[in-house]
């Protein structure tokens, strides 16, 4: 029985040691491994905000590569979409210094709306992640990519990052892929449907506002929002008529008569078939 008990405690003690030389064996892994192929290192960019460049390593048949921007954010801080609205700061990207890469697109993810008294813009709170699609000409294509991003808690300030990575080196990054993917399937894509969702939309002088009409009962009038090619123009939160199909999106501040005819204005929306775009023109005859 004594010798039972003498090799049990010898074997826990075995036991806890080899655990603890395996588990200080990992931590020593960790630390000393490389940051994946697939991201660049954290940056941080603003007390309690970090940011990195994430790619899903793989260029696609059509040129093109999907990688994403990762801004790490307290629940309460917030960033901006594609348009900031009355006090946001855009966010810009400059590519240059890349190689193999010919172009970019943010693929923007339906917004929230943040609104006050004294402001509407639309934003990001909490952890983000924006899908880049990037147009390449060459398989060893690098990015070197500069950042300046608006970054708001209690002040707002224009965080600065600059990220350097290969586009496909190392092959295939599959949960990285995967995030990017489904970070981009939040974003709005253009109509193409047969039947267009949204009708005429005119600019009511004695409204001050866009007149918009519904034609598909699926599309949510309270997510509307409205912005113009140049970004010159912001519109408020849409509001239901008495006139059916109606709803009608207020401009934020004044016009001249007739400035706002027959230009191109492009509508945000949300269905239950997901976010969806369309362009209209002011005033002019529809598609």
């Amino acid at each position: 029985m004594m010798g039972r008990q003498l090799f049990l405690h010898g074997f826990v003690r075995y036991w806890h040691a080899m655990r603890n030389l395996i588990v200080f064996s990992l931590l020593c892994a960790l630390v000393a491994a490389p940051v994946a192929a697939g991201e660049t290192p954290w940056q941080e960019v603003a007390p309690g905000v970090t940011m990195r460049l994430l790619s899903s390593g793989v260029v696609k048949a059509d040129g093109t590569s999907l990688i994403g921007l990762e801004v790490n954010m307290p629940a309460d801080t917030k960033t901006y979409w594609r348009v900031p609205g009355d006090t946001g700061i855009p966010t810009e990207l400059s590519f240059t210094g890349s190689t193999g890469v010919g172009g970019h697109q943010i693929l923007w993810p339906y917004p929230m709306r943040d609104e006050t008294e004294d402001y509407l813009d639309y934003v990001y709170y909490g952890p983000t992640l924006l899908p880049i699609e990037l147009r390449v000409d060459d398989a060893a294509a690098r990015i070197e990519v500069s950042v300046v991003m608006g970054v708001c808690s209690d002040i707002c300030i224009p965080a600065q990052a600059e990220f350097s990575m290969p586009v496909a080196e190392g092959g295939k990054d599959m949960p990285n892929a995967l995030r990017i993917k489904q970070a981009a399937a939040l974003a709005p894509i253009q109509w193409e449907g047969e039947e267009p969702p949204i009708g005429d939309v005119e600019f009511r002088p004695h409204d001050n506002a866009l007149a918009v009409w519904v034609a598909d009962p699926g599309i949510d009038p309270a997510s509307l929002i409205a912005a113009m090619a140049d970004g010159d123009l912001a519109f408020g939160t849409p509001q239901k008529s008495p006139e059916p199909n109606l709803v009608l999106i207020p401009l934020l501040g004044k016009v001249a008569d007739g400035e706002l005819d027959s230009r191109p204005v492009q509508l945000t929306f949300i269905t239950d078939m997901g976010a969806f775009e369309i362009t209209r023109t002011l005033g002019g005859e529809q598609d």
